[in-house]
Order: C-alpha cells, then sequence, then structure tokens
C-alpha cells in the first residue's frame, strides 16, 4: 500500500513539474494573458494593468527587444541581423540558403507572425513550394542546388503598418531550427543644415532671462567683443520685462515666471543653425572664451550631441548610475560626479552622461530631447536625465566661460530657491514620468 501511495504522490508532482515547465514554451501572449490572471486572482498588491505594461512597453520601445541566440553549429544559412524592410511592401530575404550533404530529399520552412512570406516568379515549381503569400511557407526539392535556387526567390511582407517594429522569422531543416530578425521600418527623411561659412552661421547663443538685466546686458556685451555678428536668442520670463537691444538679438518676451525649462524650449525652438550655445544670463564671456573649439569637436566626431566646457574653474561633469527595477516599482537613478572614458583625439575631452550649464548643443538631437516645462525652478540634471540614450556627451577642460558676481535681490532670490513643497512635487513628477521609485543627488 505504502508503495502505490509514493508512485501515486511521485506521479502527481511530475504532472505538475511539467505542466508548470510547458507554460514557458507556450505563446507569449497566452503567457502574459495567464500570469495576469493568477496575479489578480492572487490578491497580491501589485499594478499589473495589462494597459500599464503595454504602456511602459511603447514608452521604452521594449516590444521590440527579443533575445536571439545563435545555434552553435547548423546547416542553415541566414541574415543574421540587418534585414529591413518598408511596412506592407514585399522584400526579398537575402542570404537564404541550406548548405548540407547529399540527400534524396530536401525540405525546410519557414514561419513569421507580422507578414506574409511567398517565393518569386514559381511556375513549375508550384508542386514544390507549399503556403505562397502565407504566414507558413515549406519549400522541398530533390536537388539541393535548387532548393537553394528557390530559397534565394523568397520574399517576406509586413501585414501591419507600423513606422518601428521588428518581426521574427523561424527557418528550419529537419532537426534544425534559427531565428532572424526582420526590421519593420518607415523610412524617414534627412534634416540637413547649412554647415555655414563661419561661426555666425554655425552657432545661435541661447539666453533663459528672468529679472537679471544689468547681468544680461553685460553678457552680450562680453560676447559682442569677439562674436559682434552672431545671433543671440533671448527667451524671457521677468515679472516686468525690459527692452532688450542690439544687432541680431532676438528678444522673447513670455508669460511671467514660466520657468527656466520652458524658457529653453522657446529659445531652442527659434535656432535655425546647426549648433546653438547654452549660456546663463550672468555669464560673461572671457578672453579665452572661444565658441570654435567647441565646433571643432562636434565638427570631428559627428556622433557627439552635446559638448560641454567649464564655468570659471567648475567642470561639473557627471554620470547617471541607473538600475531598471522591476515593471511594478520602477527603477533607481544615482548622480555622481566622474567620467567614462577619454574621447580619442581630443586631450582633456571625456565622455559623461551631463554637464554643467556651458555646453553646445546639435540642434535636432536635442530638440527630440527637449525640456521638460513643469520644471520652472529646478531642474538641470533631469535635461540629462531625460537625454540618457539618447544623447552623446562629453566634457571638456580649456572650454572656459566666467561667471559674474552674484548680486541675487531678495525678489530673485524667492524664485530662485523655492520652498521644500517645490522640491517634493519635482520628485514626484519624475517617480511617474521616468517610472522611478528612487532618485539620489
Amino acid at each position: 500500500m505504502w508503495g502505490f501511495c509514493r508512485i501515486f504522490f511521485v506521479t502527481v508532482l511530475f504532472i505538475q513539474f511539467a505542466f508548470l515547465f510547458s507554460l514557458f514554451y507556450i505563446d507569449i501572449d497566452t503567457w502574459r494573458n495567464t500570469s495576469s490572471k493568477i496575479l489578480r486572482f492572487s490578491g497580491l498588491r501589485c499594478d499589473n494593468n495589462p494597459q500599464t505594461s503595454d504602456f511602459l512597453k511603447l514608452k521604452t520601445g521594449r516590444e521590440n527587444d527579443v533575445l536571439v541566440l545563435a545555434p552553435p553549429n547548423t546547416p542553415l544559412q541566414y541574415p543574421i541581423r540587418g534585414f529591413r524592410v518598408a511596412p506592407m511592401t514585399k522584400t526579398r530575404i537575402p542570404g537564404l540558403a541550406v548548405q548540407t550533404q547529399n540527400r534524396d530529399f530536401y525540405k525546410v520552412s519557414l514561419r513569421v507572425q507580422k507578414g506574409l512570406l511567398s517565393v518569386m516568379d514559381v511556375k513549375d515549381d508550384k508542386k514544390i513550394v507549399f503556403g505562397q503569400n502565407e504566414e507558413n511557407l515549406t519549400i522541398s526539392s530533390s536537388s539541393l542546388e535548387h532548393l537553394n535556387e528557390l530559397l534565394s526567390r523568397v520574399t517576406y511582407t509586413s501585414t501591419i503598418f507600423h513606422i518601428k517594429t521588428e518581426d521574427l522569422a523561424y527557418f528550419s531543416f529537419e532537426n534544425h531550427e534559427v531565428i532572424f530578425p526582420i526590421e519593420i521600418r518607415r523610412r524617414s527623411v534627412p534634416n540637413l543644415y547649412d554647415p555655414g561659412k563661419d561661426i555666425n552661421s554655425q552657432v545661435t547663443v541661447l539666453v533663459k532671462a528672468f529679472l537679471r538685466y544689468k547681468e544680461l546686458n553685460a553678457l552680450i556685451q562680453s560676447i559682442r567683443v569677439n562674436y559682434p555678428k552672431i545671433k543671440i536668442i533671448v527667451a524671457d520670463d521677468s515679472l516686468i520685462p525690459e527692452k532688450v537691444v542690439g544687432d541680431n538679438i532676438e528678444h522673447y518676451i513670455m508669460p511671467p515666471a514660466q520657468g527656466w525649462f520652458a524658457g529653453r524650449n522657446l529659445a531652442l525652438s527659434q535656432v535655425t543653425t546647426k549648433y546653438f550655445l547654452w549660456v546663463d544670463d550672468d555669464f560673461v564671456f572671457l578672453n579665452e572664451t572661444r565658441i570654435e573649439r567647441f565646433v571643432e569637436v562636434m565638427e570631428a566626431v559627428p556622433e557627439l550631441d552635446v559638448v560641454g566646457g567649464q564655468v570659471e574653474r567648475n567642470q561639473f561633469a557627471f554620470k547617471l548610475n541607473y538600475k531598471e527595477g522591476n515593471s511594478e516599482e520602477g527603477g533607481c537613478i544615482s548622480r555622481v560626479r566622474g567620467f567614462y572614458a577619454p574621447l580619442p583625439g581630443f586631450k582633456g575631452c571625456f565622455f559623461v552622461d551631463g554637464v554643467v550649464n556651458f555646453f553646445l548643443g546639435r540642434t535636432d538631437a536635442v530638440r527630440k530631447v527637449g525640456f521638460d516645462p513643469f520644471l520652472r525652478k529646478v531642474g538641470h540634471s533631469e535635461f540629462f536625465i531625460d537625454g540618457l540614450g539618447e544623447l552623446l556627451v562629453v566634457t571638456c577642460q580649456g572650454l572656459r566661460i566666467g561667471h559674474q558676481k552674484r548680486t541675487n535681490t531678495p525678489e530673485y532670490r524667492k524664485y530662485r530657491y523655492p520652498p521644500k513643497a517645490d522640491s517634493e512635487n519635482k520628485l514626484t513628477h519624475h517617480y511617474f514620468k521616468n517610472h522611478l521609485k528612487c532618485i539620489k543627488y
């Protein structure tokens, strides 16, 4: 009797193990639906709302993040990466072939999820090609040469319209199967800028002004010493605006106290040059302040998006350590001083994640990230948090600007140094917007 019970107990355990094991091999949508039901019925206090999950995937692009491992040894030849198609456009799949020893009969199959497969110019081969213009395609032949000739004419056509997504193709022969990605991309139109003939046609100086007109005019005068013709754009949200005069100055009056990042967005929206130089309204150009040195670095390394300098002796540059966390709680991000690695060919330049408020930016790249207008009184690192993974940033020693003597009025200090509630609101905003549970500056 005891032996029978033991056998029965082991059998039940085996069946349960087999069921759990099989869950990892069923369709991913089925697994997602099953797991969400388990969490809802279990009474766990976690947000597993499918709408929230889909929103996060769309924002991060992770719906296309699929790990594909190459098999150690296979007779199948296929495009491991780089196969890109326009949406709903028939495109030949390059490189498909079978490399194997002689056999009496060869049979391969392909299947996809978001498109249709076919073999071009099928006439006498209709009996050996099955699944034309379907998701599953099978090709067979008694000749390896003929099989590979048919494979060279296999096409893929996506059945969904999406500007940036991905399909997976499963290619099998006998007991061998490989998976390769198909990128579905809508081609974008180039956005070119006039390279310019001199620094005046390459760079626009941007300033966000608030109350400090004495300092702003001193800054403008210092710029005009070496750059009498360069365009200066001023975004001004002062409580009582004053007129800013001078040649080639665009002065934009904003509603009062809209904030730093709103002003940055306004100024940046009016730039027509390839680059812009960001300065604060209480900075001052020195004899050694040379915009050309920023441009030299940018032009030599076109992948760069931001080149930071130093204010007086302050080369404030930092790294952002980001731990993604889980979908329920979010991740953590911390700001630490330091560099990653030197920029080859430029002594004193280093890769970082963020720099001081004196930097040259590539106009189109920074526009794509933008400045969050929610941040009115407190914000700088937050721009670089939004640009993490999007902007390639370096800081360079020797690219220096001066800082005027601080003469903040009580009215200015009231806005410059906000109450604790503003900082708390800022953190709450980032916990939601960037899906974080902790931030450390």
